[in-house]
């Protein structure tokens, strides 16, 4: 490690290992880049805790924009991250996503998203109760007028196998990387000028990228500054169910997608089992190393609304279970990249809201062309800078899940 870095990364997960892969590829940027990563098992990181999918059916172009790079990006990533002739393989299955609407509100909302995402190149169709039916026959479509299927460009993958993808191919180009906690940040006026070290180090930076996750206020807060990110808790549960109905779709060689139901209670296969969770009624910001399962959620929540949808869910039994933490943007639920107006070298690339592993790709692209070229030039996120928390000004987006 050495005493001066051109950009020095707090947090090492797959926001950081992106910014700095982004950053070394880059031709035009000659600088130096150290990651400082306070848990390099990444055992309870966001990143490793993740439902790890991706999808293109956001209601906002800049989402669609940033999920389409995303997967192209995936789907090539093996050929892209070799490094001495390894290349990682993500397991991409290409799934699809569905949305389920039964009201009016939810229908309207399917269709604007529709004439949106189809303006920005996604594959996308929507369908109704009869086409979901004959394309679904498990689903109980007696409830529902409108569906939204993603055919193409939408699925899961492994998530510590992007984030690795990303660490060993930015090591490989030159990138530091320390296992370390950054405890206090050193600023001069509208400059922020050094980070100090758990273990005593203190390192000069040309630029900070606050890549902390769920603890981005508490990294923000070093440098004088303040973020609107809280950890909110979310448990992730992996079930077999008696009468699998994976297989029996007619579209897709019959991969079932993964369905978000009008509940809000989403499902997808895993293997030969499911993975299933759902937002919680009551969503407070919890400890940074509060990470028990709300086994509750499944009982009370989410097997009836499943068991509802469909016969094959009807038994069912839980088999694992795990909480992780969304680095949740309470303005908005969206993410945060760009600089302080302020404090111009201190880059936000925060509020992912449980989107950081599939807009990692597109955000440390970012923020690599905000740090070289002053500018972002594949896709303008000024629309989600840091200016818009101090105006109070949310950037909606209705397909939240």
């Amino acid at each position: 490690m050495n005493k001066h870095y051109d950009v020095v990364i707090v947090g090492g997960a797959v926001i950081g290992s992106a910014v700095a892969y982004f950053l070394a590829a880059n031709p035009d940027f000659d600088g130096s880049v150290l990651i400082v990563e306070r848990d390099p098992t990444f055992r309870t990181a966001s990143t490793s805790l993740s439902g790890s999918a991706i999808r293109t059916q956001f209601s906002n172009p800049v989402n669609v924009r940033i999920g389409l790079f995303g997967v192209s990006f995936i789907k090539a990533f093996a050929e892209t991250m070799e490094v001495d002739g390894d290349k990682p393989d993500l397991g991409f299955h290409e799934g699809g996503y569905l949305f389920l609407a039964n009201t009016p509100e939810g229908v309207q909302t399917l269709r604007e998203n529709h004439e949106v995402q189809v303006a920005c190149g996604a594959d996308v169709a929507l369908m109704g109760p009869d086409e979901l039916k004959a394309a679904f026959p498990h689903l109980n479509v007696d409830d529902l007028t409108l569906g939204s299927y993603g055919r193409s460009n939408e699925g899961w993958f492994s998530n510590t196998g992007l984030m690795d993808g990303f660490r060993a191919k930015a090591r490989s180009l030159g990138a530091d990387f320390v296992a370390d906690e950054v405890v206090a940040i050193g600023r001069e006026g509208g400059k922020v000028t050094t980070v100090t070290l758990k273990s005593g180090a203190v390192v000069e930076a040309g630029t900070i990228v606050n890549a902390s996750g769920p603890r981005a206020a508490l990294t923000a807060k070093m440098a004088g500054l303040d973020v609107p990110i809280e950890p909110r808790k979310r448990t992730m549960f992996v079930f077999d169910a008696a009468n699998s109905p994976e297989g029996t779709a007619t579209v897709n060689g019959g991969r079932l997608p993964l369905m978000i139901d009008p509940t809000g209670v989403f499902c997808r296969p895993e293997g030969r089992y499911f993975l299933c969770g759902a937002a919680p009624v009551d969503d407070p910001a919890v400890p940074f190393d509060d990470f028990e399962p709300r086994y509750e959620e499944f009982e009370d929540i989410i097997w009836p609304a499943l068991a509802t949808r469909s016969t094959a869910f009807e038994a069912i039994k839980v088999i694992n279970q795990w909480a992780g933490h969304y680095d949740f943007n309470v303005l908005d639920h969206n993410l945060i990249v760009g600089r302080h107006p302020e404090v111009h070298n201190f880059i936000y690339a925060n509020g992912f809201s449980g989107h950081g592993l599939q807009q990692s790709p597109a955000a440390g692209r970012a923020v690599s062309e905000l740090i070289t070229y002053g500018e972002f030039r594949a896709i303008d996120l000024s629309e989600v800078g840091y200016e818009r928390v101090i105006e109070n000004r949310p950037f909606l987006e209705k397909a939240v899940i």
